[in-house]
């Protein structure tokens, strides 16, 4: 039996896993670090403290196992996305991290607006400027740190700089390299013309690979501190959605996946590129070579449901103790009890912003239509009902780029919602299913390093091999219809507001 380990650097932890070749645990361990915010709006990391978890995770996996080394086929290592790792010639890394969720770089994206204009950079890059993606960050050290720059030999992601420790080498992948901006995402190489027009030196980017592609290869040193065996194999691996679309066995044409956590993200496979002129979803390069991926957001999704917990939910949360369950659970069985469209009362979720489809942070959450004959419970529901409305605004998206999507999986916290999953079955009219797998990202990698190994000739092979479903939600025909009519109203009340939001947001 060959093993393979996928390593998933986090935000909050590294946590690695060690499966069979059939995606069987064997081990899993996770080692907790913390994020640093030196002023309000700034979100670092120590990618000292990446290295140290990824190396005793691997470490305790293969301690715990008992897993001959020999038998380990490969490695795959998935990432939180955009944060920037700057390495000086002897490859001491020269600052902490700014990562993903980091937004000090509005400046820098009228930079970037300014030298290469928004359609140009959404043909190239496939994106808008953003301030929490690479390339800002760059320019932003270029702009305040000149002598850090200066010194500035190699530029990694941060799941590359865990590359980096264990072979050595300076490498990146087309999954994770859409997400710096400085991508050609059509081509799947860097563009020229973006890091000559930025200022940016091609030189101190990394190699760009295939996700399921070999990488490198594990150092001695390496090995002594692991317990891996020196020269095994490592694979280009993905960024955290990239590896978790993996996991879920989104690898082909008309899947897709839907993750409820504090945010939602609708996530849909396409062989064939298709970049939204608006800006409104975000296209990369997947990690089944030659295909690409779109993906919405909702900034505040399961963090909606999170909110009203916290304010309003306190009888649910003493009982929960009390009978030994989730208070989540209690709170879908309170929303269950009241019908579709929650009593003429939607609920729409921008209470930080929104992403998709209104690019607009201004936006704030609203209660519409509500009335003395409403309860918690019918606010509840209207929370919920109001999510699912926003995800469907994602995939009327992906209809408009020619993006099918009949394939639904649904993944994170509000994923384990049978109420939710029913609410979306029906607003998008396709089922909705669960994997019995919940290592996701872990999970992806692994089957990328397996892919990479020979153990699967290709990542679909490794997917339908692999990934197994465990429960489906059907629509319900008589619902979809009633959805639908309280979905139009709802797509028409944030126009209707727009003006407003932005009058509040001067006050």
């Amino acid at each position: 039996m060959a093993y393979v380990i996928g390593v998933d650097c986090g935000t909050s932890g590294t946590k690695t896993v060690l499966f069979d070749e059939k995606g069987t645990v064997i081990s899993s361990v996770t080692i907790e670090y913390p994020m640093y915010q030196p002023k309000n709006g700034y979100a670092e990391q120590d990618p000292a403290d990446w290295a140290n978890a990824m190396i005793n995770t691997i470490k305790a996996v293969m301690t715990k196992s008992g897993v001959n080394k020999d038998d380990v086929a490969g490695v795959g290592i998935s990432g939180q996305m955009h944060g920037l790792v700057m390495l000086d010639k002897d490859d001491n890394v020269l600052r902490k991290s700014i990562i993903w969720c980091d937004q000090r770089t509005a400046t820098e994206v009228e930079e970037m607006n300014e030298k290469l204009g928004r359609e140009k950079l959404i043909k190239i890059t496939a994106n808008p400027a953003l301030t929490g993606w690479t390339a800002a960050k760059i320019l932003w050290v270029k702009n305040n740190e000149p002598d850090i720059y200066e010194k500035c030999r190699h530029i990694l992601l941060p799941k590359d700089y865990l590359r980096f420790i264990l072979t050595g080498e300076y490498a990146t992948e087309v999954s994770d390299a859409s997400g710096m901006q400085l991508l050609d995402v059509p081509n799947r190489c860097w563009s020229k013309e973006v890091c000559d027009t930025l200022g940016i030196d091609m030189s101190m980017l990394g190699k760009v690979y295939e996700s399921c592609e070999v990488t490198g290869k594990v150092t001695k040193k390496m090995a002594e501190l692991t317990g891996l065996k020196e020269g095994t194999i490592v694979v280009g691996g993905a960024g955290d959605n990239a590896a978790a679309a993996i996991g879920t066995g989104v690898a082909e044409d008309g899947k897709a996946f839907t993750t409820i956590g504090t945010s939602g993200v609708v996530f849909a496979h396409t062989s064939s590129i298709s970049i939204d002129p608006k800006g409104r979803v975000h296209t990369c390069c997947a990690a089944v070579p030659n295909a690409w991926h779109v993906m919405g957001v909702t900034q505040g999704a399961g963090l909606s449901l999170k909110w009203f917990r916290d304010n309003f939910c306190n009888a649910e949360k003493e009982t929960a103790k009390c009978m030994g369950v989730d208070e989540y659970y209690l709170m879908d069985k309170e929303a269950e009890k009241v019908p579709v469209g929650a009593n003429r009362l939607l609920y729409l979720p921008y209470i930080m912003g929104e992403r998709t489809p209104h690019l607009d942070p201004d936006a704030r959450g609203v209660f519409f239509g509500l009335s003395a004959m409403h309860t918690k419970r019918d606010m509840l529901r209207a929370v919920m009902e109001g999510v699912s409305y926003s995800l469907r605004d994602c995939v009327e998206v992906f209809r408009e780029m020619d993006i099918n999507v009949s394939d639904m999986m649904a993944c994170g916290g509000g994923g384990s919602s049978p109420l939710w999953r029913s609410m979306l079955a029906d607003l998008y009219n396709c089922p909705v299913k669960t994997a019995s797998s919940k290592e996701g990202p872990a999970l992806g990698v692994a089957l990328l390093a397996a892919t990479g190994a020979g153990i699967y000739s290709s990542v679909p092979e490794a997917c339908k091999a692999v990934v197994k479903t465990d429960k489906v939600q059907q629509p319900e025909a008589e619902r979809v219809p009633e959805y639908e009519k309280y979905y139009k109203l709802y797509t028409e009340i944030y126009p209707a507001l727009k003006a407003e939001f932005a009058k509040l947001a001067k006050m």
